[in-house]
């Protein structure tokens, strides 16, 4: 199978960089254009990009020159799809643009919402990509966006997933320890979050109230319980922490939520695809797991470690889980979406 032709919107950020290390040497996909902003145009990547993230540079877009993010790209570079890692304060217009020829894979909140957009995580609901197909009607496009959640939504939703399928959910409370990356690189001072925690992080909560009713839903009809999410940063560089408690249909036994957990997999971990992790889920019997610093590289970045699974009381579950915010929930999702798409005959 030849590679199809990739390009990275908004490669030299946070994100971006992930995008890239999880596409350099891909068996699908060929990088073959890196994106900016103005500023960046012209620069080789290493001088343009200063490089956030664990390890160097790869040195196979070290020397490649950053484009200007605009479709024009597309035909210069013989592009097949593009992940965008952009700013949602212009993703709007920017990735219709791009939406008007080819895919394009969003990780921007902008889009996720819009009835004919699906919003995606790859091993939980990816029949919801078929709504692609009326988009590039109702739109004129030839591409179209596919999203993927919020970086704390993904690691809520992949555990609900069986749960909901097998126990129904009434309603859920989630408090999420937030990790500093999910901010970028200068998102937060840090005079601002040394020796503290804010309890505060603009548009979240309202994120992670909505965004799992729209996944654990059928297409174009979300789910109506009710979510109250509560969010704080705190001083860990990557790897999202939060506590879950879910008011679930009927009763269960703690070891019934571990085998479900523990036993789950989709088609994505059918499919074998080269970013899905297998097994999704990891559960963790330690009193003290999961934690940041040890858990957020399971499954390479893509697992979601769950542990302290308890039931409180009567039909009430509460559980702690943890994934990497810019691997699981960013880049890396986009990935697995692109991936999926592919198999699927949507690219």
């Amino acid at each position: 199978m030849d590679k199809l032709k990739v390009g990275v919107i908004g490669a030299t950020g946070m994100v971006g960089q992930r995008f890239i290390q999880g596409l350099v040497g891909h068996p699908y996909f060929e990088l073959t254009a890196l994106a900016a902003s103005e500023r960046s145009v012209g620069k080789k990547y290493s001088e343009a990009a200063k490089w956030y993230i664990e390890g160097d540079i790869p040195e196979s877009v070290a020397d490649e020159k950053v484009v200007d993010a605009n479709a024009k790209i597309v035909d210069e570079f013989g592009l097949d799809l593009v992940f965008s890692a952009t700013p949602s304060s212009i993703a709007k217009e920017l990735e219709a643009s791009f939406a008007k020829k080819i895919p394009v894979y969003s990780n921007t909140s902008t889009y996720r919402m819009v009835e004919d957009v699906p919003l995606v995580v790859g091993d939980v609901n990816p029949d919801h990509m078929k709504i692609i197909e009326e988009q590039r009607r109702n739109r004129g496009w030839n591409g179209g966006i596919i999203t993927n959640p919020n970086c704390s939504t993904i690691g809520i939703v992949v555990p609900m997933k069986p749960i909901f399928d097998e126990l129904g959910i009434e309603w859920m409370h989630v408090a999420t320890y937030q990790a500093l990356s999910g901010a970028g690189y200068d998102g937060v001072p840090s005079m601002a979050i040394t020796d503290n925690a804010i309890p505060y992080i603009g548009g979240e909560e309202l994120k992670v109230e909505t965004e799992p009713l729209k996944i654990l839903g059928e297409i174009k009809k979300p789910l109506e319980f009710p979510i109250t999410a509560s969010c704080v940063r705190i001083p860990v560089l990557n790897g999202h922490l939060e506590t879950v408690t879910l008011g679930l249909g009927r009763d269960f036994e703690v070891d019934e939520i571990k085998h479900l957990l523990a036993g789950y997999t989709a088609r994505a971990q059918e499919l074998k695809l080269p970013t899905a992790p297998n097994p999704p889920i990891i559960v963790r019997e330690e009193p003290d797991r999961p934690q940041p610093r040890l858990d957020r590289m399971a499954g390479n970045g893509m697992a979601v470690s769950v542990g302290r699974i308890e039931r409180k009381r009567e039909k009430i579950l509460r559980f702690f889980a943890l994934s990497h915010n810019t691997i699981r929930g960013a880049a890396g999702a986009s990935i697995l979406n692109a991936e999926i798409a592919l198999k699927d005959g949507l690219l």
